[in-house]
């Protein structure tokens, strides 16, 4: 075990942000490198509990004191072995996962807890820097696997079918493999680098990549005719070529703003303004098709997502930034009312609300209101307080006079409402389960034998550690199809619940 008594001797400690008034100058990750000396501390800060609760918040089950008392013992290479053997990407995880495993840390319930996630991405940092990535070969099984999407859960599973033996191609539409790990999360938050990086290990393995290539009818890819350079493969084909098809195709259905204005110039969805910003930073594009330069800009949503359109528009150049949440502002500790070891319901800063702009809590936007070139000059919303009505929550307006705020650009991060229907899904017959994501069984097959899911596409929008667990678990569940047992790990099932 770590040191017993490292939590009494070391505080817990995490990187530090570069100086705001550089960093919103470019697009390179926001955190300087974190001392080397400082990680085998924060390692020893890790109890070794009985019963370590840190495996159950984590959906992936990382063995946490495990690494942890590797690191503290100076075996960086054992340590990244055993991180290895329940995360695929960890350099991913150790960035943009909110740590559910640090929300359940016993040390957590009266001091902080332990770094879990810093602890975990200087393990693969060091482990991808000294060329020790696992590649792992396997003899043939002859089987051959589809798999369409190239997020996180969609690589996840290819990469661990791979390791079966399995010959598998992962199908992706865009430019460029990687998903939302690519096109939705900002530069500054994770460089692609970090992505490429991982993806020449799969290459490697013996996984085959292949952009610009839709599945489903030409009609719905591109009505008319196909895209310059894109490939066009019907559904069909793929029941007839592979053994087992794996749909990892997210929840890319943005939610909407139903509001009078809704079409006017310059109202984006936040995927719009994200994926742009990606491509001028990959040279895609010499300019962003939705930029903030000069701009009052409003963000409808205070997630992640939202945070990453602040994060954004601070570098574009916005002239003033809000950002709007109908929730009440959360408390700054855990209420009683949110015990240990569940997940922190507390307020929570992105290094983006760092860097300037103004959230405001507790309003529900009404009207977007436009100028005469029926361009958004403003936005209009009510005061609201959440209520429970039926057993759900409800939000009702509380009376005040309303609020409008001066915007040029209003960006929808308002979430996802599950995958696209039309195309693969709908080509296949796969049924949908009453939230509108595919629906699936006990072992992530769909309604059509030999059709799993996984990821966002079955279980809706969630954290990058569930997709890549998913996809660990989908793995395992095509593997045993395709040869009637596995040696995959399958870290759950689909609809579990951890404790975070």
């Amino acid at each position: 075990m770590a040191d017993p008594r490292g939590f009494l001797h070391y505080a817990r400690r995490g990187p530090v942000r570069r100086p705001v008034e550089l960093r919103i100058h470019d697009w390179n990750e926001v955190y300087e490198p974190f001392p080397k000396e400082e990680l085998r501390d924060q390692a020893a800060r890790c109890m070794d509990c009985g019963i370590p609760f840190c495996h159950e918040g984590c959906p992936l089950g990382n063995l946490v004191p495990e690494w942890n008392d590797l690191v503290w013992r100076g075996r960086l290479a054992d340590a990244s072995q055993r991180l290895h053997a329940t995360n695929n990407f960890p350099e991913v995880t150790g960035r943009l996962c909110p740590a559910p495993c640090e929300g359940s840390c016993v040390l957590g319930i009266g001091d902080d807890p332990v770094s879990i996630k810093q602890v975990e991405l200087e393990i693969a940092e060091w482990a991808g820097g000294e060329g020790l990535l696992p590649v792992t070969p396997s003899p043939a099984t002859g089987k051959r696997v589809a798999v369409v999407g190239s997020g996180p859960a969609g690589l996840a599973a290819a990469q661990q079918l791979t390791r079966a033996g399995h010959e598998v191609v992962v199908y992706e539409r865009a430019e460029r493999v990687g998903g939302l790990l690519r096109y939705g999360v900002p530069e500054f938050k994770l460089e692609k680098s970090v992505v490429d990086r991982r993806l020449a290990q799969m290459v490697a393995e013996g996984t085959e990549l292949r952009t610009r290539t839709h599945v489903g009818s030409s009609e719905l890819c591109f009505p008319g005719s196909a895209a310059p350079g894109h490939v066009v493969v019907p559904a069909e084909q793929l029941l007839d070529e592979f053994d087992a098809v794996v749909l990892a195709i997210g929840a890319t259905r943005p939610r909407d703003l139903a509001v009078p204005g809704r079409r006017l110039g310059g109202v984006h969805f936040a995927m719009e303004h994200l994926k742009g910003a990606n491509l001028v930073c990959e040279s895609a594009l010499r300019a962003p098709p939705v930029t903030a330069a000069g701009k009052d800009v409003v963000i409808v949503g205070g997630g992640d997502t939202g945070a990453d359109c602040l994060g954004t528009v601070h570098r574009q150049g916005a002239r003033s930034v809000r950002q709007l949440e109908i929730l009440a502002e959360p408390p700054a500790t855990r209420p009683q009312g949110n015990p240990w070891p569940t997940w922190p319901l507390v307020l929570r800063s992105a290094a983006a609300h760092e860097e300037g702009g103004e959230r405001l809590y507790s309003l529900a936007t009404t009207e977007l209101v436009g100028d005469a070139a029926g361009n958004v000059r403003a936005l209009r919303a009510e005061r609201v307080a959440q209520v429970l009505e039926g057993g759900r929550p409800a939000f009702r307006p509380v009376g005040e006079d309303p609020v409008e705020i001066e915007c040029q650009l209003v960006l929808l991060a308002l979430g996802f409402s599950g995958p696209e229907r039309e195309g693969v899904v709908e080509e296949l017959g796969c049924a949908l389960d009453a939230r509108g994501n595919v629906a699936v069984d006990s072992a992530f097959m769909t309604s059509v034998d030999g059709v799993f899911a996984c990821g966002d596409a079955a279980r809706g929008q969630s954290l990058v550690v569930w997709a890549i667990a998913e996809g660990r678990s989908a793995a395992a569940a095509v593997d045993r199809y395709l040869v009637g047992s596995t040696d995959l790990p399958a870290p759950l099932r689909p609809g579990a619940v951890a404790l975070g």
